[in-house]
């Protein structure tokens, strides 16, 4: 295994097929934020504009914002097991590929029923994708190289970035300007040339990717043949399955919110599921399962708060931010692209004080790095709160007095340094811990993870209707501000259950036997 990673092609010192990685997420995030950067605009336009929406009321179209976006996310669930256990990663990717050009294609037609049609394809799309395509990137690289895969996460999290600046400029601006469904066709373009990328690239990633088969005995590979029938055979995930049930059905019957029962239900599976994939470790491995389920809730609590973005803040720049530059009128989807353009210009700079860091003999983990992303993050929506007491309003509830657009571009600001501290770092995290056979599932489960923090942050988003800006912006900001703190008064007994996964440079050990690749080229 050591020759095939020294006989790839190199450039710049990482592998080309990071570079063939990069421009294929490039494009489908160009494509995903593409569609994000309009989705809400959309549906809260007026239907007798001239760009004609769908009219719907501000706490509607977040809503479905948030539940469309923590789908995506959560597909990669079944996208990680499908791939680990049938049809190998790379081949995942290309499946969700064409599912992702049928998807933005679709909506590009101006149908009620091509628009929910493209929603679910696009979910699909990405849950195949998206997992999977970050595992492969890990796999580039051996084990004893950890911090050049950290490096290589973070050229590849310039490719999403990249992506994610030209959507929101190009196809905010189509979808503003000239047509809605122009912007969401514009979006497929975009997903159609990635895929013909990763077409092309398929030489040089060959040996990443492919099915792990499992050649351990049939008594120690039981537990992982059927991952919902095994729920059932072990107490702890009985309970944990059965405890989540029971809170889907409390929601359900007393909360008067089918949704959000069925969703909690859905989770008692995830749950269960998990404790199978966690029962079938070894000592050092359940160990390093723990820790990056415990990871999970940080992840949750960051994308649920940072998430604003494309909800709540995307309305409130269309609705309450002055808009006027220099006598030009900025569209409000163009702010989806500060977040992005910031993360091009320090993201160098944030790994640079890292490396920094560390040479200092400071604290450089990655958990602690994501506790001080959650922070930072949240000290962002401290602006938010200073803008929100700006908006003024006559007797009958109409604004007449707008906020600053520089307290968006400072709250973006702040959520970048969060984000460049926390969301690189977590996915090479994922790759260093999790055993080799339930990779794509590990990585699957943290997108999932991402998906409930982009339900949460609909949820929040909703709430402002009631409960004002002002409240929900303060409150994100003090609790991130409390969790971050909390992360890192215990980081200690967090790094020790890692079994130092994080400081493995100069040993190719993965403590991982009973597998190999199929070659499936």
């Amino acid at each position: 295994m050591d020759s095939v990673f020294e006989n790839q092609k190199k450039l710049f010192g990482h592998p080309v097929g990071l570079y063939i990685l990069f421009l294929t997420e490039m494009w489908e995030r160009f494509s995903y934020y593409g569609m994000r950067a309009i989705l809400v605009l959309y549906l809260v336009a007026e239907t007798g504009d001239i760009n004609p929406g769908l009219g719907w009321a501000n706490n509607n179209a977040i809503a479905l914002y948030g539940w469309y976006t923590m789908f995506v996310y959560v597909a990669s669930i079944p996208g990680g097991i499908i791939a680990d256990k049938l049809i190998g990663q790379k081949k995942a990717v290309f499946v969700g590929g064409l599912l992702l050009v049928a998807g933005h294609s679709i909506l590009a037609i101006e149908e009620m029923w091509a628009f929910y049609s493209g929603l679910i394809l696009i979910v699909m799309g990405v849950g195949m994708l998206k997992p999977n395509i970050s595992t492969m990137v890990g796999g580039l690289y051996p084990k004893n190289e950890q911090n050049k895969r950290d490096m290589g996460f973070y050229i590849f999290y310039m490719g999403i970035n990249l992506g994610a600046a030209a959507a929101a400029l190009a196809v905010g601006y189509v979808g503003e300007n000239i047509g809605w469904h122009y912007g969401f066709g514009m979006a497929g373009v975009g997903m159609a040339l990635g895929q013909l990328t990763y077409w092309y690239g398929q030489k040089y990633l060959k040996h990443v990717g492919n099915l792990v088969i499992d050649t351990r005995s049939e008594e120690e590979k039981k537990e992982s043949k059927n991952l919902l029938v095994s729920i059932f055979h072990h107490t702890n995930s009985i309970i944990g399955f059965t405890f989540m049930v029971l809170a889907g059905a409390a929601v359900w019957l007393f909360a008067d919110s089918w949704s959000y029962g069925l969703l909690i239900i859905g989770l008692a599976f995830a749950v269960g599921v998990g404790i199978v994939v966690y029962n079938d470790g070894n000592k050092v491995e359940k160990d390093r399962i723990l820790v990056t389920y415990i990871s999970f809730l940080i992840i949750i609590i960051f994308w649920g708060s940072f998430e604003q973005a494309g909800g709540l803040l995307n309305v409130y720049a269309k609705q309450k931010t002055d808009l006027s530059l220099m006598g030009l009128e900025v569209p409000a989807s163009w702010f989806q692209s500060v977040n992005a353009i910031f993360i091009l210009i320090f993201a160098t700079l944030v790994g640079s004080f890292w490396v920094w860091w560390k040479n200092r003999k400071r604290e450089s983990s990655s958990l602690f790095k994501m506790a001080v992303g959650v922070i930072i993050m949240g000290w962002g929506f401290f602006f938010m709160s200073i803008a929100s007491r700006e908006v003024g309003y006559d007797a009958a509830g109409e604004i007449i007095a707008k906020s600053g657009m520089q307290w968006l571009v400072l709250a973006y600001l702040f959520h970048t340094i969060g984000e460049l501290c926390a969301s690189p770092v977590a996915l090479s995290f994922i790759t260093k811990l999790a055993p080799e056979r339930w990779m794509a599932f590990m990585m699957g489960a943290y997108f999932a993870a991402t998906g409930l923090g982009n339900k949460l942050a609909g949820f929040l988003g909703e709430s402002a209707s009631d409960m004002g800006e002002f409240t929900i912006f303060t409150g994100i900001a003090v609790f991130c501000t409390i969790i971050g703190i909390l992360v890192i008064l215990v980081i200690k007994p967090l790094k020790r259950l890692t079994h130092n996964a994080e400081n493995r440079e100069g040993s190719n050990n993965d403590e991982t036997e009973g597998f190999e690749l199929a070659d499936n080229n």
